[in-house]
Parts: structure tokens; C-alpha cells; sequence
């Protein structure tokens, strides 16, 4: 069959500046960098690191985590851990309740491939699921996910942690994990406090807690605090985004990744319109007002986004204003989202291609 011409979007050598649009694209210096500092920090801090894979869904990136010294790796569905296992990653955390026959099935034949699955819950119902299919199989490791305050998922006191951490234990095919939490932002104190009282219990019960995981990029630098915790989770960090600059993590000159677009319309004096919409961008605002940061037009606004135009409010902008045919590169709010609007992502330094890689889990969220 001949391939479609517009199967290849790039190849090495050639110029950001000449590629079709709307296209994400990577620094890689500006990425390395992030896994060097945060890898870094963890390891000074004498903490496992467990980079969670929904940021980029990229084998080729999570072996370049695990070489800088990461522990394992996290995935928050069953259908991407199975891309990873199959790309050879053994250490694999699945943060995420896992219910129901197709994929307690598809759970048990990747706990059968690799040699480190872990899994979590955070109720009864799940945990006795979970028994129920792997009490006749290889056992399955089981962390309790608890709210520390994050107010998503998660039992809501040491106690309950306590009793869910015994049922795994008494439990046929389920080995007891640990705690695992994905916590607010700025919440150290709280996060301890919940952890301690809960391990106090345990120990009180004769139950070893092998990992206590906390998590998120936005807690990222002040994982430290955690004391009773054994590994931290994070996965924006290795791109970073305009949530990160805001919450003061990184800065613009650390965001790896800028989606490139071009001007195609110039309605107005105070309008422009690029070829980036939600399809491309992502409609994920993460608290901001607007979709994305233009990279040397910083007064200009993206204020609305359909499916394929992104229209940018000029009116505050000098006399400097892109043209049409312009190409800008924008700072996304959240990349998380605009990896998975993309089957490719193109990798560059200085302006110059130097791989592309396929986005191997795109769109894989059971």
C-alpha cells in the first residue's frame, strides 16, 4: 500500500521553522535539563522517583528517566502499562481503581508479563475484586490510595487506611503494597501527619508498609518534607507547562515543549486566528483565563479556542503584531493533554529536528 504523504512530518535535519502546523515540539536540551535537576533533588534527598508516563506516553522518554536514575515507572490505565511492558519496562504502578471482568483480565495478563506490577484501591468493593480474579493466579500487589486532601480518590482517615491495608493482607492472591496519596499543593504538614498516623497503626497491627508514594508535580520540590514517605510521583516536570512557570516550579526558558502554529487570519487590527484550536492546544485551562502563553507576544491573549482555530486577542499588544503566515510557538496551560492530542511528537535543538518519536500510548485511557 503507498504511504499517505503526509505520514512523515519531519525528519532529523530539518527546520522547525519549515514544519507544517498546528505540531508540538520538544527541546531537547531544555528536557534533559528537566530530568537531570529533578532527578537530582530526589536523589539528594535520598528519594525513589517514580515518573508518571502520562505527561509524554513515550517509551523512548521513560528509559531516558529510569537511566537518569528513576526507580520505576507510573501509568494510570491498564492499556498504557501494557505499551510500556511491552517496551520492557518490569517496575510499573497503576494509580488508578481498576474494576470490573475485561479489565481485571487484561490486569491479570500483564501481571503475568512483567515482574513488578503494582496496583492501588481505595475501598472494599475494589480490593475484593481484585481477590476474586487473582486468588487463583500470580498475586498481585496492592497499595492503599489514600486523600490526604488532594478530594479525589483516596480513604479519608488513617483508620480507614488501616482496615483496607488488613483486608488486602487477609485477602487470597493479594500482597499488601503500601500508601499511596495524590496530595493539594502545598500540604507537606497534612501529608505527613496522615502518612504517620497511618503507619503508626499499621505497625501497631504487625503490617509492613513496604512504600509509602506520594505524588504530583506540584508538589514536586517540597517532597522532602514528606518524611515518612519512600518515593514521590511526578510527570509534568519533564516538559513543564504554564501551570508550572505559574506555580513558580520552573520557568518559560524551562518549557520544553511549545506547540507551533501559524497565523491565517487577520480579521481585525486586535484579532488574530491560528491553526491551533482545541484539537491541538487543549481546552484544559488549569485556572487560567485563556489557552496558552505566545511565546514573544506577551501581551497577546488566546481567548477562545473551537475545534480548529485559536483566536488571540492583540488589543494589548504595541505596534509589534503577528502576520498572517506568522509561525508562533505557544506555552501550553497543561502538555499532559497535548500529548495525547498527537500521534508524533517532534523532537529539536536550536531549531533543528533531531528525531521524531511515535506517541506509542496516544489515546489509550482504559
Amino acid at each position: 500500500m503507498q504511504e499517505s504523504p503526509f505520514a512523515v512530518v519531519a525528519k532529523p535535519g530539518d527546520r522547525v521553522a519549515d514544519l507544517s502546523t498546528p505540531r508540538p515540539i520538544i527541546d531537547e536540551d531544555r528536557m534533559e535539563r528537566n530530568i537531570a535537576r529533578t532527578q537530582a533533588y530526589m536523589d539528594q534527598h535520598s528519594l525513589n522517583f517514580r515518573p508518571h508516563i502520562k505527561t509524554h506516553k513515550i517509551p523512548a522518554l521513560a528509559a531516558a528517566q529510569i537511566a537518569a536514575g528513576a526507580k520505576g515507572i507510573n501509568c494510570q490505565k491498564i492499556s498504557e502499562a501494557e505499551v510500556f511492558a511491552a517496551a520492557g519496562f518490569e517496575d510499573i504502578l497503576i494509580t488508578f481503581n481498576i474494576i470490573g471482568a475485561q479489565k481485571l483480565e487484561r490486569l491479570g495478563a500483564l501481571n503475568d508479563q512483567i515482574s513488578d506490577l503494582k496496583v492501588v484501591a481505595d475501598s472494599i468493593t475494589t480490593v475484593d475484586g481484585l481477590s476474586s480474579y487473582f486468588a487463583s493466579t500470580k498475586p498481585l500487589t496492592v497499595l492503599v490510595e489514600c486523600d490526604t486532601g488532594g478530594g479525589r480518590c483516596g480513604v479519608q482517615t488513617a483508620e480507614e487506611a488501616r482496615t483496607l491495608a488488613r483486608r488486602i493482607n487477609d485477602l487470597p492472591g493479594l500482597t499488601f503494597g503500601g500508601l499511596l496519596n495524590y496530595p493539594k499543593p502545598s500540604s507537606a504538614e497534612a501529608v505527613q501527619a496522615f502518612f504517620s498516623k497511618a503507619l503508626s497503626l499499621l505497625q501497631t497491627d504487625g503490617i509492613i508498609c513496604p512504600i509509602v508514594s506520594n505524588g504530583g508535580t506540584p508538589s514536586l520540590f517540597e517532597a522532602h518534607l514528606v518524611s515518612a514517605a519512600t518515593e514521590h510521583r511526578a510527570g509534568t516536570y519533564i516538559y513543564n507547562d504554564r501551570s508550572m512557570v505559574r506555580t513558580g516550579h520552573c520557568s518559560e526558558d524551562d518549557c520544553a515543549m511549545h506547540v507551533l502554529a501559524t497565523v491565517v487570519s487577520r480579521p481585525t487590527v486586535d484579532r488574530a486566528v491560528i491553526d491551533a484550536g482545541s484539537k491541538a492546544l487543549t481546552s484544559d485551562l488549569l485556572g487560567f483565563s485563556d489557552f496558552g502563553k505566545v511565546v514573544g507576544y506577551p501581551e497577546a491573549v488566546i481567548a477562545g479556542l473551537s475545534e480548529e482555530h485559536g483566536v488571540i486577542d492583540l488589543s494589548k499588544c504595541g505596534d509589534r503584531r503577528p502576520l498572517i503566515g506568522e509561525k508562533v510557538r505557544i506555552i501550553p496551560n497543561h502538555t499532559c493533554v497535548v500529548s495525547n492530542l498527537f500521534d508524533t511528537m517532534v523532537f529539536h535543538r536550536e531549531g533543528v529536528v533531531t528525531r521524531v518519536e511515535s506517541v506509542a500510548a496516544r489515546g489509550l485511557v482504559w
